[in-house]
């Protein structure tokens, strides 16, 4: 496995690489975002450790450049920045998870192992599956067990974001966004609606679509 630390905190960097040399893991280690984005594009990482406050390009803005270049690398936020809403802004923007300084290793390290587990589901062609659910993306169709699901256009989208990224919290105004095409908290009801429906469609496999306190919902088999 390759990780890729940018983290300006020197004393930080270093133990972080030294703890994850002693696994076997290949380790860049690097003090800003600029030299991040070539080391990216050169040999692209299987997950990257990405502080929020660095010099020069801030963390977020490496984080949009990324994902504005369809890129869905797993990306792990660790900062000092515990407040709610730099929490949520950094999973809006396309975060996979956020671990708030000061952490143990093996608290980050469990946190990285759960973020690899969510891109286990199994993927062939145009059909994402887990947990007994699958959809098929070229014959629009998604099924339960076996079963074939009646979803609505928007029930259909959701499932599909869902499963895309299992275990990635989306806040109501992100679903909006993606799904309705605008951001607009005064109208966040209709993605309450719209999951309990695709819940109850689902039956006894809609437990896989959690609620996040505060935040909004994931999937999670």
């Amino acid at each position: 496995m390759r990780i890729l630390i940018i983290e300006d905190e020197e004393a930080l960097r270093e133990l972080l690489e030294y703890e994850f040399s002693r696994q076997d893991v290949t380790v860049v280690a690097l003090d800003n975002a600029n030299d991040a984005l070539m080391a990216v594009e050169d040999c692209p990482p299987d997950l990257i450790l990405l502080d929020l406050m660095l010099p020069g390009l801030k963390g977020l803005q490496f984080l949009d450049i990324l994902r504005r270049g369809g890129s869905d690398l797993p990306v792990v936020i660790i900062s000092a920045r515990n407040a709610e809403t730099d929490i949520i802004n950094a999973l809006e923007r396309g975060a996979d998870d956020y671990v708030t300084k000061p952490f143990s290793f093996n608290f980050l390290e469990a946190k990285i192992k759960a973020v690899l587990r969510r891109g286990g589901e199994v993927k062939t062609g145009a059909r994402i599956a887990a947990g007994g659910v699958s959809v098929d993306l070229e014959a629009h169709k998604s099924f339960a067990e076996g079963e074939l699901l009646s979803l609505t256009q928007k029930e259909f989208e959701l499932l599909t974001l869902f499963m895309r990224k299992p275990g990635r919290a989306f806040t109501r105004n992100q679903l909006l966004n993606i799904i309705w095409g605008y951001d607009t908290s005064l109208v966040s009801r209709t993605v309450d609606v719209h999951v309990a429906s695709l819940r109850k469609k689902l039956g006894d496999k809609g437990r896989y679509i959690q609620t996040v306190p505060k935040i909004g919902y994931l999937w999670e088999v």
